[in-house]
């Protein structure tokens, strides 16, 4: 069974980027047709997409934070990475990273709190 796990600073300052690390167990992230998800909530609000990595390397962003957003991989490490820069305290949230396709998931991390205050 797959398992991931998220990691990341759980304070972040305006202005500054948050980086996060999923780290996936239980199955690789080239699996062919895979897509890792990143998607985050907002105290109180739903959940929101943010983008995605393909098992091929393929990358997917929303619109909303595209400019802002880089997602990336290390095969060797089974890891998936999120970096938001300029973060704002609207983009305080429980991020989560999922597994399956680009908008169905199979798997998801427990999340990891980001709170953005300086």
């Amino acid at each position: 069974q797959v398992q991931l796990q998220e990691s990341g600073p759980g304070l972040v300052k305006p202005s500054q980027m948050l980086s996060l690390t999923c780290t996936v167990s239980g199955g690789s992230i080239t699996t062919s047709h895979y897509v890792w998800t990143w998607i985050r909530q907002p105290p109180g609000k739903g959940l929101e997409w943010v983008g995605a990595i393909s098992s091929d390397g393929s990358t997917y962003y929303s619109p909303s934070v595209k400019s802002r957003t880089s997602i990336s991989r290390d095969t060797s490490k089974n890891q998936i990475f999120l970096q938001l820069t300029s973060m704002t305290p609207e983009d305080a949230a429980t991020y989560y990273c999922a597994s399956g396709s680009l908008f169905i998931y199979d798997y998801w991390g427990q999340g990891t709190q980001v709170t953005v205050s300086s």
